[in-house]
């Protein structure tokens, strides 16, 4: 019989109770960083308010836009963004701001001016066409606003406000 004693270091149970723990604290703590530098979770980027757990945001803009009788088609294709308006009467001569928001890093949202060119507005921008866009078009203002979706490897898309007429 051999009793000679063993160190607790060469156990390999030793290090399964030890190991493991410090594992798990190690990926929880790995997640909440992961958690805390993603941001809100809000999808909108429209200012809103909060009360008692509700989120409310102003429509007013969606509101004129459908009142105009505004709509838009809104065309993308070897880096120009044009945006020919279909119905209602768009203001002649001013210049329109178009918003196209990432579906998932705001730091890639792109924001472009477009400047008035006969019936059109056009401006040059490079938009990546691997992903969709949330796409928001409004006056400099910002008294009106229409909103689209410019789905992924497609070069247009219709613009309209987002309230209906049973709104």
């Amino acid at each position: 019989m051999n009793n000679r004693k063993q160190s607790v270091w060469g156990i390999p149970v030793f290090w399964l109770v030890i190991g493991l723990p410090l594992l798990s604290i190690v990926a929880g703590v790995g997640l909440v960083v992961i958690a805390i530098r993603a941001g809100g979770a809000d999808v909108v980027s429209d200012p809103v308010q909060r009360k008692s757990q509700i989120q409310t945001t102003d429509l007013s803009p969606h509101q004129v836009a459908r009142n105009m009788g505004l709509s838009a088609l809104l065309r993308v294709h070897d880096g120009v963004v044009e945006v020919r308006p279909v119905t209602g009467k768009f203001p002649k001569g001013t210049v329109l701001r178009l918003a196209l928001e990432h579906p998932i890093q705001q730091s890639e949202d792109l924001h472009v001016d477009l400047q008035p060119q006969g019936d059109v507005w056009r401006s040059t921008a490079g938009v990546d066409q691997a992903h969709d866009w949330r796409v928001q078009l409004e006056d400099a203002e910002g008294h009106w606003r229409l909103q689209g979706r410019l789905p992924k490897q497609q070069y247009a898309a219709r613009l309209a406000p987002s309230l209906d007429a049973g709104h």
